[in-house]
């Protein structure tokens, strides 16, 4: 038994939650986990970090894993399997900590057959090779979950659809930079003996091992701006990648020519050296977060599988199998997974992911349950009427118009590199007719250097370093942007449309008022100890309200799902529920849940439950209102509207009761209007709305939680930080501006050696080295201060 185990502070030995009544555990899940690993001799878990474990309130079922022993399931999850092992990976949330990693790897001491564990803790994921004579995935899942480190297991991991890295761009910059570093060493000689002073036979083999050391950068490290380029051109397009490569191939036929003639050493470091940069600024600016999916649909929303019902014995089923006319057996907090009709049980469901309708429904016998929503009361049994694809949930990504593809707007670095392509070209057609006229031996020399020292890489680099400084600032503060196009997206925002429930207000955070007539001391005692028998959210709600119970003995206790509660406490009779329920008459236009009082018969009042707005929204909303038209498109009751219209102003638009169909509408009539669409939300009503809008802006309890499709993730507690974030992604573009204004004084400089045609590989190799190297400095710099200005 460890020490740290005596909390004086009534804190639960486990997760640190606070303990009523002097116990060592908030709750029975959290002292089996404890049980577990003190038997087992892991209670080194508790020493790693302080209290490391979360809470274990939600029970799981026995049977929740049976589906991991279907072998057609198995072979779809697993990795690798032999005589003797199989490799799995799990998507395991929880992991938080220097404990989680220690506890998973030591996972062999609770499960024997257990190999070993790979905990990869940037996408939380868990890589286990068990013997499977031994254990089984199921046992594996099972004994995961018991320790607080339950899998998540979707439809999604079925498809086996996993990107594999692309290293190809990180092989290219091996390459580039191993020729690179190779090519200066051999030019030294070169650039620093006079005519004559180094033999010339080695002059000459010194000269064709950098030609040879430049033939795979042209050819294999160059290829990452040959696609670009090439596919700009099909579509009559000049982007910035065309004179880089235009560029790139002068500077080695240019090189090419001096060697094979003799007359030179040519620019194979030069050449070799921007691409080296631009790779690295490249490399930079696409890093993509592990950790995240920036392309989520509904299968990750989903169960791999579910109980169906069949000569009443309970099969788990792959999601897949289901077919119309299958009876489902759907569990306490589980997701209904295709629309059906209830045939058993009563249901309240929370629709609040997929129409964003804060307030649960009640559903009776005989009325459709649509996919998407999760049971909070009971069991129920489902007759499926539309399978998993034609379910109503899936629709909301099947439709027609969330299949077309946006052609994403080109980006300013495009445009502005194509005036500088135009001017270029018109110098160095200037510089041939001056030469045509007074020295034709100087127009290939003169032409070829004026291509090479004014190539636009300074603009890429500039792009690439401040782009990808820019996605690295954000991603410290907990906005991750899919692509550098999403910050250029961001800046140019002119309307921010914006949902209500698990946007503006918290999922998890509620607010419980009281309307009614006073209550006394005795009265408060007894309604918690009534709503302490019930598991219900409300219930949870009003007891924590009415604070710590002083009377604990509840007698002829009873509970409707749905519909109410009632129970005796010292001859009081406590009556918690709907409006029908007690026979009381529901208040008009309430802004939330409510849920009636009566007291030895006699209406008393109502507790009020409704979503809190989560910390800064109304001085966030109060400062956007100075540079943008604001809206807000809400599924839920108008019940708040007074008070978003004060934080939000008079001009802001608010809509209530919106489908996803409606929300979708808003925002393609407002991008008909030529605004620049922001749209944030959280919820699957919100998906095609993100899709469509310019910038959609996910929103996560934490960056691990489910989230629709989307050009970025806000984990919601940052999401105070919204004008600031798009300060930052404006600055981004000055600072581009201003590095590449920078760097045109060494272009200029370059340039005034081309024209006379006197660019010598030694000029060359200092000025265009120096260029790249002072942008990324420049970048960097301009970057971090205008990060740590903006988002202190």
């Amino acid at each position: 038994m460890i020490s740290e185990a005596r909390d004086t502070q009534q804190q639960c030995v486990h997760c640190g939650e606070p303990c009523t009544g002097g116990a060592r555990f908030c709750c029975n899940g959290c002292k089996m986990v404890y049980e577990l690993l003190e038997e087992n001799g892991l209670c080194r878990y508790y020493t790693l970090n302080e209290k490391p474990g979360l809470a274990q309130r939600a029970p799981v079922r026995k049977d929740k894993f049976a589906f991991l022993d279907d072998e057609r399931t198995q072979q779809l999850l697993l990795q690798y399997k032999d005589a003797e092992f199989i490799h799995v990976t799990f998507l395991i949330p929880a992991i938080h900590c220097s404990s989680c990693l220690w506890l998973l790897e030591n996972l062999s001491r609770l499960d024997a057959g257990v190999q070993q564990v790979q905990v990869n803790f940037t996408r939380k994921e868990a890589k286990i090779i068990y013997r499977h004579a031994s254990t089984s995935m199921r046992k594996v899942a099972e004994t995961l979950t018991a320790i607080g480190y339950e899998p998540c297991i979707s439809l999604q991991d079925l498809k086996k659809q996993t990107k594999p890295s692309n290293r190809k761009l990180i092989y290219q910059l091996g390459v580039a930079g191993f020729c690179f570093a190779n090519i200066m060493l051999l030019s030294f000689p070169e650039y620093f003996s006079r005519p004559g002073h180094m033999e010339s036979g080695m002059s000459v083999i010194f000269r064709y091992l950098n030609l040879a050391l430049s033939l795979p950068v042209v050819f294999f490290s160059a290829q990452a701006f040959y696609k670009p380029a090439w596919k700009g051109l099909r579509h009559g397009f000049l982007n910035i990648d065309a004179p880089i490569v235009l560029a790139i191939l002068v500077t080695f036929v240019r090189s090419l020519a001096d060697v094979i003639s003799g007359t030179g050493a040519g620019y194979f470091d030069s050449m070799t050296g921007i691409v080296l940069f631009m790779l690295i600024g490249r490399l930079l600016q696409e890093k993509t977060y592990q950790g995240l999916t920036f392309d989520r649909d509904y299968t990750a929303y989903f169960p791999i599988a579910v109980t169906v019902i069949t000569n009443e014995t309970e099969i788990p089923t792959r999601l897949p199998d289901v077919k119309n006319g299958d009876t489902l057996l759907i569990h306490h907090e589980e997701l209904v997974p295709a629309d059906g009709i209830l045939v058993r049980g009563k249901a309240l469901i929370d629709y609040s992911f997929v129409t964003g309708e804060s307030a649960p429904v009640l559903k009776q016998t005989g009325e459709i349950i649509y996919a998407g929503g999760r049971q909070l009361e009971g069991n129920m049994e489902l007759l499926v009427i539309k399978e998993v694809a034609q379910s109503y949930l899936t629709s909301l990504w099947n439709r027609d118009d969330l299949r077309e593809e946006q052609r994403p707007k080109a980006s300013f670095i495009h445009l502005l590199g194509q005036y500088f392509s135009w001017v270029v070209l018109t110098v160095a057609a200037v510089t041939a007719l001056y030469w045509g006229i007074y020295d034709a031996s100087k127009i290939w020399p003169s032409v070829t250097a004026i291509l090479i020292i004014a190539c636009p890489c300074a603009l890429l680099l500039a792009a690439s370093f401040t782009n990808g400084h820019i996605l690295r600032i954000l991603s410290r503060h907990r906005l991750y942007l899919r692509n550098a196009q999403a910050i250029e997206s961001l800046a140019g925002t002119s309307h921010i449309v914006f949902d209500k429930t698990g946007t503006l207000t918290g999922k998890q955070s509620t607010v419980t008022e009281w309307h009614g007539r006073p209550l006394s001391l005795s009265e408060k005692s007894a309604i918690a100890a009534v709503a302490a028998s019930s598991r219900h959210p409300f219930s949870v709600q009003v007891r924590e309200h009415c604070g710590k119970p002083v009377m604990h003995t509840v007698g002829r206790f009873s509970e409707q799902p749905g519909m109410g509660l009632q129970g005796w406490v010292h001859q009081m009779h406590i009556q918690l529920g709907s409006a029908t329920y007690t026979g009381a008459k529901e208040p008009g236009n309430s802004s939330g849940s409510t849920v009636h009082l009566n007291i030895n018969g006699d209406h008393a009042g109502y507790f009020l439950i409704r979503h809190a707005y989560r910390k800064g929204m109304e001085p966030m909303l109060k400062e956007l209102q100075k540079g943008y038209r604001l809206s807000l498109i809400s599924g839920d009751q108008p019940g708040e509207a007074g008070n978003l219209r004060k934080m939000m102003g008079a001009e802001a638009v608010l809509k209530f009761r919106q489908q996803a169909h409606d929300k979708l509408d808003y925002i393609l009539g407002l991008r008909t209007q030529g605004e620049q669409v922001l749209m944030i939300g959280d919820g699957l009503n919100d998906a095609g709305a993100l899709k469509q809008s310019n910038t959609g802006i996910s929103l996560a309890e934490n960056s691990n939680n489910f989230t629709p499709a989307s050009n970025g993730i806000l984990e919601a507690s940052q999401l105070h930080k919204l004008p600031a974030f798009i300060r930052l992604c404006k600055i981004n573009k000055r600072i581009i501006l201003f590095s590449f204004a920078y760097s045109t004084a060494y272009n200029i400089t370059g340039l005034f050696f081309a024209v006379q045609g006197h660019l010598s590989p030694l000029t060359a190799a200092i000025l265009m080295p120096a260029s790249s190297i002072s942008i990324i400095l420049l970048t960097y710099a301009l970057s971090e201060w205008a990060g740590r200005r903006l988002l202190r």
